[in-house]
């Protein structure tokens, strides 16, 4: 009856919930339109509007506490990072973080790029990354993923994944292909529509690193083709959604 509690409240702030299968006691939250734009450093008004939907998305999970990222579409990972404040900009300069409290999220903010959340099949760890497009180039999933799993010492096997809204296929369109991506992704191309599937890219960096085909899930949720629904940075949106990823404490 409380899990079902908790997902009602988050759907109601317009979060899309997703617990992995067997993982109880890890839960995910994917913010849209609906829940807000959480981004800040729009101006006074838009920094309280924001900091009111950043308060809303974690009373709605029951939380208090979140870790936030300045997001550089680089490769850095941050092991067990300190809560950061809801009122101002991060100033830790990562695109993936893992952690092993209770009760304390990781948000990735997003408006066309992959917020990819990991898990360990017990429950016991967590671990958030911002995958854009550039991410892919370099192979930050794969990335992400060994960093986490030498963290916490575990096998890539035992790890869950589970990639949120962001870039359908049809809708990651790159006209300089040739000079933004390397040589290893050109077979990924379809040369038709200028366009490719970034959704089936993550999944593959992430089972050549070792998961399970089986243990990888998605949101197939367009930002780009969903307005209304999904911030996108195409479209011309400068909002951000926020996605949190947490390990539920006793009290759950």
């Amino acid at each position: 009856m409380k899990a079902e509690k908790e997902m009602t409240n988050l759907a109601r702030a317009g979060l899309i919930p997703f617990v992995f299968p067997g993982v109880p006691n890890v839960l995910c939250a994917f913010g849209s339109a609906l829940s807000g734009d959480i981004r800040l450093g729009g101006g006074s008004d838009d920094d309280e509007k924001a900091c009111a939907k950043r308060r809303a998305m974690l009373a709605a999970a029951g939380l208090e506490r979140w870790v936030e990222l300045d997001q550089i579409h680089e490769d850095g990972f941050i092991v067990s990072p300190t809560p950061t404040p809801l009122e101002f900009p991060s100033t830790l300069r990562a695109d993936g973080a893992c952690n092993r409290e209770k009760d304390l999220a990781l948000l990735i903010k997003s408006a066309d790029c992959q917020p990819l959340f990991l898990a360990l099949a017990d429950g016991s760890a967590v671990a958030a990354l911002h995958v854009g497009w550039r991410g892919n180039t370099f192979n930050y999933p794969a990335i992400g993923l060994k960093r986490f799993c030498e963290t916490c010492k575990a096998a890539p096997g035992d790890v869950r994944a589970v990639r949120g809204p962001s870039l359908g296929p049809k809708s990651s369109e790159f006209i300089n292909f040739a000079t933004e991506w390397p040589p290893a992704c050109h077979h990924l191309f379809d040369r038709t529509d200028y366009t490719i599937d970034l959704w089936q890219l993550t999944h593959t960096q992430l089972v050549t690193a070792g998961m399970k085909d089986k243990h990888i899930f998605a949101l197939d949720l367009c930002t780009q083709s969903l307005p209304g629904l999904l911030f996108s940075y195409r479209r011309g949106d400068t909002a951000r959604q926020g996605s949190m990823i947490w390990i539920r404490g006793d009290k759950a």
